[in-house]
């Protein structure tokens, strides 16, 4: 993982938001962490499916929520003292994700004094897509 965004930052998307008990329900794992940027991966799981191999929308729109609020605190001035929610996303299915891993690249597309918008996109751990999200965040920072 990057060290430019400081050991608090990386901390607090490591064990605040990945490490909560909803990231570690669906195992959700960093793959990359860097200043405004982050990549998390979704391990493909029977208990995630919809039918056959078929992953279900919902465990998708989640690790996309997931991904966005990471990169959003993927930023140096964030601590485990900083507060944030989703304000809002609209989520595109593309394809289904099918009997593999799952991984969404989120990035900063504009980060105000407290809104960040962000774009995510999931793709299968072979490159194909499966869905793509803008993002609506609200993080307030430590002072």
């Amino acid at each position: 993982m990057s060290d430019a965004l400081g050991s608090e930052a990386t901390a607090a998307i490591e064990q605040f938001i990945v490490g909560a008990p909803y990231g570690k329900l669906l195992e959700i794992r960093c793959d990359l962490i860097e200043p405004d940027h982050v990549r998390l991966r979704l391990p493909f799981r029977n208990d995630v499916t919809t039918l056959g191999e078929m992953v279900h929308g919902g465990a998708i729109a989640s690790l996309v929520d997931v991904a966005a609020t990471a990169a959003a605190w993927a930023h140096p001035k964030a601590s485990l003292k900083a507060r944030g929610t989703t304000v809002g996303f609209s989520l595109n299915f593309l394809a289904p994700g099918l009997g593999r891993d799952l991984v969404a690249d989120a990035r900063i597309v504009q980060r105000g004094r407290s809104l960040c918008v962000l774009e995510v996109g999931v793709e299968d751990e072979n490159g194909d897509a499966v869905a793509r999200a803008m993002v609506t965040y609200k993080l307030a920072l430590p002072k």
